[in-house]
Order: C-alpha cells, then structure tokens, then sequence
C-alpha cells in the first residue's frame, strides 16, 4: 500500500509540474485552461567557453621531437560537452587519463591527469593566440624527486591540423622551467 501511495504521489507530482498540465487563471479565479509552455532552457555548457579545447579533440598519434610514435591518444566530448575525457597509451603500452573541463568555481579550464605513479592537476585557459596554456603541480609520491613541482601544459593548434604538446616543469633548484615533453599531435588516419 505504501508503495502505490509513494508511485501515485511521485505521479502526480511529474503530471502537476508538466508544461501541458499548468492552467492559467483568467483573473476572476476561474481555470481557463490555456497551457504555456516552460521556457527553453539552454543547453547544458552550451557557453562559447566550453569549446575553447575542441581543437584537441580526436584520435590522435602522438610523435616525439625526432618525429619517433610516442604512443596514441583519445580525446572525447562527454557529458553532454561539459567534459573531455582523455586516454593514453604511449608505445610502451604505459595508460594514463585526464578529465578537462571548465572549472564552474573559477571559469577557468582544468585538468586532472592520473596515471600509475603520477598526477597533474592544472588550470588556465587561452592565451592570445589561441593555445591552451594550464599551470599547476605534478606529483610522483611522497618522498619522490620533483613531487609537488610546478608544472605547465601548453596545448598549440597549428595551421596544418596537427597539434603541438609542450610540458614543463619548474626546476626550483635552478629556477627555470625545463622541457618535459614536446610532442606532435597527428590526426589517425579513419579505420576501413
């Protein structure tokens, strides 16, 4: 019995906030049941912004400054495009993934990679010329060399349609940033 009250009552509560099912009242207090319609509602991260990273989205293989297969990776749009979803497998066949979105706190882009035995997690957005440029730390583990160093991922389109990847990290002893990886994005070539 109370299942049938609880089910009656979640209907009736859908069927009374249901855009067909409002009567307006014509003044004296009277239902003239005239419907209207809930106002259009804006696509979720629908906002220019959510597209700023769209450059990177794709199948990609990923090749080192030598032009050498550095590994492959995927990009998708997820969650109705609020999310980038990022997985990687270098040629080694060591995997890593990352979650890029719009911060909604800051409004600003933010990654959080995760793979065995490290972390990033950064945050920026476009610079003037339209890369993707996100700082932060890295983290290799407590007590390891470098955890806990600043660390910056600049994300560059290029006219040909490839995308170069530029990582480095803060050398605090020295006090520079050093090359991490460069790598050149190349679109994979669609299966048959």
């Amino acid at each position: 019995m109370r299942l049938h009250l609880s089910f009656a009552a979640l209907m009736l509560a859908a069927c009374a906030s249901a855009p067909d099912a409002v009567a307006q009242n014509n003044g004296s207090g009277a239902q003239t049941g005239t419907q209207t319609a809930a106002p259009a509602q804006k696509p979720p991260c629908s906002d220019p912004e959510f597209d700023d990273f769209d450059f990177w989205v794709g199948e990609w293989d990923v090749y080192g400054p030598k032009g050498k297969l550095a590994g492959t990776n995927s990009i998708r749009k997820e969650e109705y495009g609020c999310l980038l979803v990022e997985r990687w497998t270098n040629a080694g066949g060591i995997t890593g993934q990352s979650y890029n979105f719009v911060d909604l706190a800051t409004g600003k882009w933010r990654q959080v990679w995760v793979s065995a035995g490290m972390t990033i997690d950064y945050s920026g957005g476009l610079n003037d010329k339209g890369a993707m440029v996100l700082e932060g730390t890295i983290g290799y583990g407590a007590g390891q060399s470098g955890n806990g160093a600043k660390f910056r991922g600049t994300w560059t389109p290029n006219a040909d349609g490839t995308v170069t990847q530029h990582f480095e990290q803060y050398d605090g002893a020295k006090g520079e940033w050093t090359d991490w990886f460069v790598g050149t994005y190349k679109r994979r070539a669609a299966s048959d």
